[in-house]
């Protein structure tokens, strides 16, 4: 698995995300597959995309930063949208708010294994307050 292969992968992966293809989430993301320490499988995965598709409609996934060093890949993704009503704990109600997510993904295989996600929740709480 080169860097340039794992990066072309998740690149893919997140069009799979913004197309909400979920029929073919299973190409990229283990059965296995743990979030920030939980263990999810592909359908818990699944699942929580989905509900954040839902509380964000206009969600998307922007690539800002993508660093591939195998089998690890590092990202910072950008996101522009207007969640429904509360996220992340906050009362957002329909307001834009702008923040980014530092995430790292664990690869076997072609397929994600592992995520750590960071989210900068101060950064939307700013926004709310301004």
């Amino acid at each position: 698995m080169t860097p340039q292969h794992l990066s072309e992968v998740y690149r893919d992966y997140i069009a799979c995300l913004n197309a909400q293809d979920w029929m073919n989430l299973g190409r990229f993301v283990h059965d296995d597959i743990r979030h920030n320490g939980r263990q999810l499988g592909l359908s818990g995965y699944r699942a929580m995309l989905e509900n954040d598709f839902h509380q964000i409609p206009d969600l998307s996934f922007n690539i800002q930063l993508l660093i591939s060093d195998p089998p690890y890949v590092s990202s910072r993704l950008l996101f522009d949208c207007t969640p429904k009503g509360e996220f992340l704990g906050l009362k957002i109600d329909g307001k834009r708010v702008s923040f980014a997510e530092n995430v790292i993904y664990e690869f076997r295989e072609d397929k994600i294994v592992q995520v750590w996600s960071v989210i900068d929740k101060p950064a939307i709480e700013a926004q709310l307050r301004g």
